[in-house]
């Protein structure tokens, strides 16, 4: 059978990230899927997790040394974590599978295990002081898949076996035609709605949100997610904006059906960044109009379906477009979202390991 160890940059979630997304539906495949190790003191999660029937879950033993890390003790930690992959490969009788990073780090691993190929799966513009270890990864890779062009554009001077792959939906979830709005959305005041998923942070750009609520306190603005106490402190004393909490991932559909306007806004660490983060395509699937806080050093990705904006008066005044446009844009960002399957995203990485030999 076709075997595919995985070095994930994140743990396996309930909201499933990109990999996850993509792994799941290589259902040909059996996955050896390795989560990073959990902060020290949080426990080590259940080795050996069956999270579907072609996938398990382990855990690494400890932190994968960065790139500045070149002590005795971070040589140990990666030959603890080299011994322990080697070992569930060996129970799992893995015998040189295609070998799936997902981060700088994972370069690492590229002359201490036993694949027959390896991909990188290249999700976001990492910081420059893992420049090193990404080209390396990008240069011994057969496959490179990318989630934007401006990722290709970063990665090409190192390989001509680069890939567009752009994050994706389940446009499924989206599909029913009646929605049992949440008790946290059932009684928000003020007729319009505009709501945000996503955990608040600091890293998030609060302000032009701020100002778009001074301006229309007759709106309400919905946040989606958990938010940190600084975040909370921001926002402090702001009557018309709410938040919800974490959203499970099932009910998405029935939190974003309650809003009129959906809103995207930006990172302070991913400036220059032209991925387009998932919950843009959940937007589209839910065929919501949409408000972005833009970065002007990006050009937009999808100009017809997205309202753009780079500061606050802009924001205000891309809110009021998106409220005020035709309902027709909405079935066009649908038809955007059902040809952005992560299913259709999954086919094109099959495609590719048949075309390429690995599988």
């Amino acid at each position: 059978m076709k075997q595919i160890l995985c070095l994930s940059y994140a743990p396996w979630r309930g909201r499933p990230t990109r990999t996850q997304q993509l792994l799941a539906r290589l259902t040909d495949a059996k996955v050896l899927f390795f989560e990073p190790a959990p902060p020290r003191g949080a426990p080590t999660p259940e080795q050996g997790r069956r999270v579907r029937s072609h996938i398990t879950v382990y855990t690494l033993p400890a932190p994968l040394p960065g790139p500045r890390d070149q002590t005795i003790f971070s040589r140990r930690r990666l030959d603890k974590a080299t011994d322990f992959i080697q070992q569930v490969m060996g129970k799992h009788h893995f015998r040189e599978p295609v070998l799936w990073c997902t981060a700088p780090v994972h370069a690492q691993f590229y002359d201490r295990l036993a694949y027959r190929g390896a991909v990188y799966d290249c999700h976001r513009f990492w910081d420059e002081k893992f420049l090193d270890l990404e080209s390396d990864l990008t240069c011994h890779a057969e496959v490179v898949f990318a989630a934007s062009p401006g990722l290709i554009k970063r990665l090409s001077p190192c390989s001509d076996n680069i890939a567009l792959l752009p994050n994706g939906v389940n446009p499924l979830l989206f599909t029913q035609q009646e929605h049992a709005v949440p008790p946290a959305m059932a009684n928000l005041p003020g007729r319009v709605i505009l709501g945000r998923v996503g955990s608040v942070t600091n890293k998030v750009d609060l302000d032009p949100l701020l100002y778009a609520a001074r301006h229309r306190p007759e709106w309400t603005f919905a946040l989606m997610g958990p938010a940190t106490k600084q975040a909370l402190q921001t926002l402090k004393g702001q009557d018309n904006i709410v938040l919800t909490g974490a959203v499970n991932p099932l009910d998405l559909p029935d939190y974003l059906c309650r809003c009129d306007v959906l809103l995207d806004l930006r990172r302070r660490d991913r400036q220059g960044s032209d991925v387009v983060p998932p919950t843009v395509y959940e937007y589209f699937a839910a065929g919501k109009p949409v408000a972005s806080l833009a970065d002007p050093s990006v050009p937009d990705p999808y100009p017809q379906l997205i309202h753009s904006a780079y500061d606050g008066e802009g924001f205000l005044r891309a809110c009021r477009e998106a409220l005020e446009e035709d309902p027709a844009a909405n079935a066009q960002r649908q038809a955007f979202a059902q040809q952005s399957s992560w299913a259709n995203r999954a086919d094109q990485v099959a495609s590719i390991f048949q075309a390429t030999g690995l599988f």
